[in-house]
């Protein structure tokens, strides 16, 4: 029965790792980079939640910074554990090199933000999708930007007591703008995940994020606390 469940999770996935693996070959002219992410939770009653987000990007291993991204806010479940709705705000220092020069300039945007996120189970896979809808306020210009992100989560081990600590996390997010160039940006990320509790896992991964004409490559490191 478990070499049968483990055989049945080995195919699922390679077939998922193989629909994903496609996408990361799109991207041209593509640099590895690293992001250090923290994404926290404070449950403060069935119904409300605070959400707290920090996440330190590099153009290179570590050191040489891309963008660094604080972002907060205050959610309500429709339903519990299963779909959320949150307003928040978010503030992003980028970096950004001139050109093929060593200098770069410093470009400030404060965001605000609607979301609605949903979570269901298919068997043992977890998937969950997540609608948000961002007003940007980068330096002296307004744009407006709209994002679709889908995640799945396989399971990776068996106990009988249920708890499957070891997983596979791989999602697609695509992001459109309202304004005349409508595909902003996507992001494709594989890699694994360890959950040591309720209040605390991991995820290392590959993302790649792709434009219309050039890419980047980033190693992930995620942080989840709840708390």
């Amino acid at each position: 029965m478990i070499f049968n469940n483990l055989k049945k999770k080995s195919k699922i996935a390679a077939l998922a790792i193989g629909l994903v693996l496609p996408f990361f070959v799109l991207a041209q002219d593509s640099n590895l980079g690293n992001w250090l992410i923290y994404i926290g939770n404070k449950k403060l009653n069935s119904k409300w939640n605070i959400h707290n987000e920090v996440q330190y990007r590099n153009y290179d291993a570590i050191g040489d910074l891309e963008q660094l991204l604080l972002r907060t806010g205050i959610g309500y479940n429709l339903t519990e554990n299963n779909n959320n709705l949150l307003l928040g705000y978010g503030y992003i220092l980028s970096e950004n090199y001139i050109g093929q020069l060593d200098d770069k300039v410093s470009v400030n945007e404060h965001r605000i933000f609607q979301q609605f996120t949903t979570k269901q189970k298919v068997g043992e896979l977890s998937l969950s999708h997540r609608y948000r809808f961002e007003q940007r306020f980068v330096e002296s210009d307004f744009k407006m930007r709209f994002r679709y992100f889908l995640g799945l989560k396989i399971p990776l081990q068996y106990k009988e007591e249920g708890n499957n600590p070891l997983y596979i996390s791989l999602y697609n997010e695509i992001f459109l703008n309202t304004k005349s160039s409508v595909f902003d940006r996507n992001r494709v990320f594989g890699g694994l995940g360890y959950k040591f509790s309720e209040a605390l896992r991991f995820e290392l991964g590959y993302m790649n994020q792709f434009f219309e004409n050039s890419g980047r490559d980033q190693i992930n490191l995620i942080a989840f606390v709840n708390f």
